[in-house]
C-alpha cells in the first residue's frame, strides 16, 4: 500500500462510522466552487479542530486509489455533476509533514529530502515511462502532467510544523520553504495542480524572504471568509449531539462556545465529543505539553502582552490589530502580533466585526487556571498567587491587605492600565479577582440592585453556594468611605438577600495624590423577616 500517492479511503470511512460523527462533507462542494485562480488553499485552525479528518476526507474524495461513490452517497455533500465528475479522478498526494519530519529524524535523514524522495519514488512506480526517479518532486509532477494530462491534488497536513517548531536559523526550515516554493510557485504549478490544500495551525508566513507561497488563498481564525462553518462544529451541529445523547446544551455552550468565525458561532469538536461521551464538562482541549505555547508567548519580553491577557481573562474584550503578524512563533515586533498568534493557536477568540479579542469560553479559562497550577514559576503564575490571596483576604475581611495587594498588582502586573476614572479602576479590580473564577461566576458589572447599579458583583457558583456574595463599589479619588456609604444608601444588598451565604460589602478607592488603594469591608446583616423565611 502506498503511503503518499493515491491512498485509499479507509481512514475517512472508519471515521464516518464512529458514534459521534458530524457530517462536514458539504465542505467538498465549497472547495469545488473555487475557480482556477483560487485552487491554492491554506486553511488554518487550532489543534484538535478537525484538521486531519478534513485532510482524510479530501483524500477519500479525490484519490484515484479509492472508490468512494458509496461512501459519499448517504452524506451531506451535494452530488451534482461537478461533484460526480471529480470523484476519485485525480492523482492525490497526501503528506503529514509532522509525522514525516519525526520519521526522518529517527532515521537520521534530512527531512525535506526524505519527503521529496519518497514521493518521487512512488510516482516513478506509477509512471515509469515518464520519470526516472532522479527528478525533483516539482519536475516529476510537471513531466507527468505534460506527458499524460494528469493533474494532482496535493494535501499537506500540519504544513506549518517546521515553521512552528524550528528556529528561524535552522537549515531544515529554510529548505522546507524552498520545497514549498519549488512545488507550488514555479511556472508549471498552475498546470499540474488541480488543488493544493495546506492545513495547519498557523497561516502562511509573511516574513522577509519567505513569500514562497503567497499565491495561496488563506482562511484563518481571524479571517475565515466563507470557510467559517467548516472550522469546528456549528451551534446547530452541537445542539444535535446534545439532543441525541441527552446532554445539557446550556452548559455545553458555556464551556465550549465562543469562537465567532465570520458571524458563525463555532465549537471545538474534540471538546464537544469528549463532553458528550463522558457526560462531564471539563477542559479537554489541550495537554500539559502544549503549555509551552502559553509560557513562551505570554512571558515574551514585550510590554503590554500580560496586561491584555489578564484583562481578557477577567472578562473584558480588547481591540486588536491582527494585521502584520509574522505567523512563525519566533518573530514579533509588538504585542498585537503575539496576541494574534495566540488567536491562531485557539487560546483567544476574535470578532472580525468589532475587531476585538476575548476569552471564548469556560474551557479556555480553565486552560489558564490549569497552566497556573502546572509549576512553570513564571510571571503569570506569580500573578495567580497574588490573586488567590486577594480573594481570601476579602473573604476574611482583611481590608488593609486587600488594598496593599491591589496596589501591588497594579504596579507589578497591569501598570499599562492608567487610572483616569472608576472604569479603569474597575478593570484592575476585576483582574485582581481572577482567582474568583474557580468558585464564582464571572464578575457582573453594573449589576442592577437596590436603587441603582453596583459596580461589581461576584455570585458564588451553585456548588459553592455557602461562599459569601461579594458586592464591590469603586471610587476614584473620592475616599473609600464614600463607596461604602453609597452601597448602604442605595440599598444594593437587599436585592441579593436570596443567596444562601453572607453578603460582603467592599469599598475600594484609589487616591490620585498618594497613588494608594484603600479598602473597607463590612458584612451586611440580612433582614430578620428574610432569615426567618429561610427557616
Amino acid at each position: 500500500m502506498r503511503r503518499f500517492l493515491n491512498k485509499g479511503n479507509e481512514k475517512f470511512a472508519r471515521f464516518t462510522k464512529t458514534k459521534y460523527f458530524v457530517d462536514k462533507t458539504a465542505f467538498l462542494n465549497k472547495l469545488l466552487e473555487l475557480d482556477d485562480s483560487e485552487k491554492f488553499v491554506c486553511n488554518s485552525r487550532p489543534r484538535r479542530f478537525g484538521k486531519s479528518v478534513t485532510a482524510d476526507m479530501l483524500v477519500a474524495y479525490f484519490s484515484k486509489g479509492a472508490d468512494s461513490q458509496s461512501l459519499f452517497e448517504t452524506l451531506a455533500c451535494v452530488k451534482d455533476a461537478l461533484f460526480l465528475e471529480s470523484l476519485n479522478q485525480y492523482d492525490t498526494i497526501f503528506v503529514d509533514i509532522q509525522a514525516q519530519y519525526t520519521e526522518a529524524y529517527k532515521k537520521r535523514e534530512a527531512p525535506n529530502e526524505y519527503i521529496e524522495q519518497n514521493i518521487v519514488k512512488e510516482l516513478c512506480t506509477e509512471y515509469p515511462q515518464v520519470i526516472t526517479g532522479r527528478e525533483t518532486l516539482a519536475e516529476s509532477l510537471a513531466k507527468i502532467y505534460y506527458e499524460t494530462g494528469s493533474q494532482f491534488v496535493v494535501v499537506f497536513d500540519e504544513w506549518d510544523y517546521p515553521i512552528r517548531e524550528l528556529g528561524k536559523d535552522r537549515r531544515e526550515r529554510e529548505e522546507y520553504i524552498e520545497l514549498l516554493r519549488g512545488l507550488f510557485k514555479n511556472s508549471d504549478a498552475r498546470d499540474y495542480i488541480r488543488l493544493a490544500y495546506l492545513t495547519g495551525i498557523l497561516p502562511m508566513i509573511r516574513a522577509k524572504g519567505q513569500s514562497a507561497v503567497n499565491n495561496f488563498r488563506e482562511f484563518t481564525m481571524v479571517k475565515p471568509k466563507d470557510f467559517g462553518p467548516y472550522i469546528g462544529f456549528t451551534e446547530k451541529e452541537t445542539l444535535g449531539l446534545c439532543k441525541k445523547y441527552h446532554v445539557d446544551f446550556a452548559q455545553m455552550k458555556e464551556w465550549y462556545n465562543g469562537y465567532h468565525l465570520n458571524g458563525t458561532a463555532m465549537y471545538n469538536p474534540l471538546s464537544v465529543v469528549e463532553a458528550v461521551s463522558n457526560k462531564e464538562f471539563d477542559q479537554y482541549w489541550t495537554e500539559t505539553g502544549t503549555y509551552d505555547d502559553i509560557r513562551e508567548l505570554i512571558n515574551i519580553n514585550m510590554h503590554g502582552v500580560l496586561d491584555r491577557i489578564l484583562l481578557m481573562l477577567s472578562g473584558e474584550k480588547i481591540r486588536l490589530n491582527v494585521h502584520g503578524c509574522k505567523n512563525d512563533m519566533h518573530t514579533f515586533t509588538n504585542k498585537d502580533q503575539v496576541l494574534t498568534t495566540l488567536i491562531h493557536l485557539g487560546y483567544f477568540a476574535y470578532d472580525g466585526t468589532t475587531q476585538e479579542a476575548s476569552i471564548p469560553n469556560k474551557e479556555i479559562q480553565k486552560v489558564f487556571e490549569d497552566y497556573a497550577s502546572y509549576g512553570c514559576y513564571d510571571r503569570f503564575t506569580e500573578f495567580t498567587g497574588y490573586s488567590q490571596e486577594v480573594l481570601l483576604s476579602i473573604q476574611n475581611a482583611d481590608q488593609a491587605r486587600v488594598g496593599q495587594l491591589i496596589q501591588l498588582m497594579h504596579n507589578e502586573f497591569v501598570s499599562g492600565i492608567r487610572y483616569n476614572d472608576e472604569n479603569s479602576l474597575c478593570c484592575v479590580v476585576m483582574i485582581a479577582m481572577l482567582a474568583s473564577l474557580r468558585t464564582y461566576h464571572k464578575a457582573i458589572r453594573e449589576f442592577p440592585c437596590g436603587k441603582g447599579f453596583a459596580d461589581l458583583v461576584f455570585l458564588p457558583l451553585p456548588q459553592n453556594a455557602g461562599l459569601p456574595v461579594i458586592l464591590v463599589e469603586l471610587k476614584w479619588n473620592k475616599g473609600v468611605r464614600a463607596a461604602i456609604a453609597q452601597i448602604k444608601e442605595r440599598q444594593y444588598p437587599r436585592s441579593l438577600e436570596e443567596y444562601a451565604g453572607e453578603i460582603l460589602m467592599v469599598g475600594i478607592d484609589y487616591d490620585k495624590a498618594t497613588k494608594e488603594h484603600t479598602c473597607v469591608i463590612e458584612q451586611y446583616q440580612k433582614s430578620v423577616s428574610k432569615n426567618n423565611s429561610d427557616h
